[in-house]
């Protein structure tokens, strides 16, 4: 029978692993933007999410534990699903609005996840890694509300009046 710190470590592998598939795809969304602060949004995103991929690994050895990753169909499937919206939308006054829901979709996916593993560290009285958790969750939900900005403010607009917006600022 599992414990919890086992589930813990288990689903820590997983979100490892999702961290480390949108380290390769975050550039190829940003490429894909035609609006400059969706792209910057992208990027800056990007270093964060490397940088949640080194504070993974920290965790892992604050168990005493090797980094390990377990495949994520989960975020495999947001990742190739981001795919056919950008190949569906490309040279489309859509593609922000669609690279903002791909986006979004992987967002929320991280947010449930460092949610529940901040829970569960807190309840195996590690708050050194319920922290740390708190850290990456918190900048998830910053790069969900800067994409919902964006959505409102510029992308979706654009989308339903047809502007392509070509590097708008």
């Amino acid at each position: 029978m599992k414990k919890l710190e086992e589930l813990f470590l288990d689903a820590l592998a997983d979100a490892y692993y999702a961290e480390q598939q949108l380290v390769k795809a975050l550039p190829k969304m940003a490429k894909e933007a035609t609006h400059n602060d969706l792209r910057a949004a992208f990027e800056a995103h990007l270093t964060e999410t490397e940088h949640h991929v080194e504070l993974c690994e920290e965790i892992f050895e604050m168990f005493g534990q090797k980094a390990k990753s377990k495949k994520c169909p989960a975020i495999l499937g947001i990742i190739d699903e981001a795919e056919e919206l950008i190949s569906e939308n490309k040279k489309s006054p859509t593609i922000n609005a669609a690279l903002i829901l791909g986006g979004q979709k992987a967002e929320h996916y991280e947010i449930a996840s460092y949610g529940t593993l901040r829970e569960w560290a807190k309840h195996l009285q590690r708050e050194d890694v319920a922290e740390l958790l708190d850290e990456i969750l918190e900048q998830e939900k910053a790069a969900d509300a800067k994409l919902t900005k964006l959505a409102q403010e510029r992308c979706n607009p654009a989308a339903k009046s047809g502007d392509d917006m070509r590097m708008a600022a």
